[in-house]
């Protein structure tokens, strides 16, 4: 069911940016990595565990050095950083032990990745102008 709702919830999150402009700006894929890359974070402060923090702190450094560079150099990187996060949700518990993740997340979370980087990805097939650095 998780994989269902993520689908569902990045499709809806995809489309509205759509329909709303909010995805003319360059800035939306970047700022949407950004945000799911502190996720785990979070969750490693819910779960009270100094050590999952330190890991999803350093985890989510290196997917926000992506965002950046994608925004500033091309917005590709930002569709390998969502597919990325995407497959490193699936295997996170085998990297880092975070007490607080909800059991349904990595396959919510994989699930909205994937799609919204086959979204972008779309989006940067279809107009090469988006793609183009600022």
């Amino acid at each position: 069911m998780e994989y269902l709702i993520g689908v569902g919830l990045a499709l809806a999150v995809c489309v509205f940016a759509m329909l709303t402009g909010f995805d003319r700006d360059r800035v939306f894929y970047p700022l949407l990595s950004t945000v799911i890359a502190t996720y785990y974070i979070l969750f490693a402060v819910i779960g009270s565990s100094p050590a999952a923090l330190a890991s999803e702190c350093l985890v989510a450094t290196g997917f926000l050095v992506l965002a950046v560079t994608g925004f500033k150099n091309n917005l590709w990187l930002i569709v390998t950083a969502l597919a990325a996060h995407g497959v490193f949700d699936f295997f996170h518990h085998v990297f880092i032990q975070n007490p607080g993740v909800p059991a349904w997340w990595p396959g919510f979370c994989l699930s909205f990745d994937v799609l919204a980087a086959g979204f972008l990805a779309v989006l940067l097939i279809r107009s090469s102008k988006f793609a183009s650095p600022l």
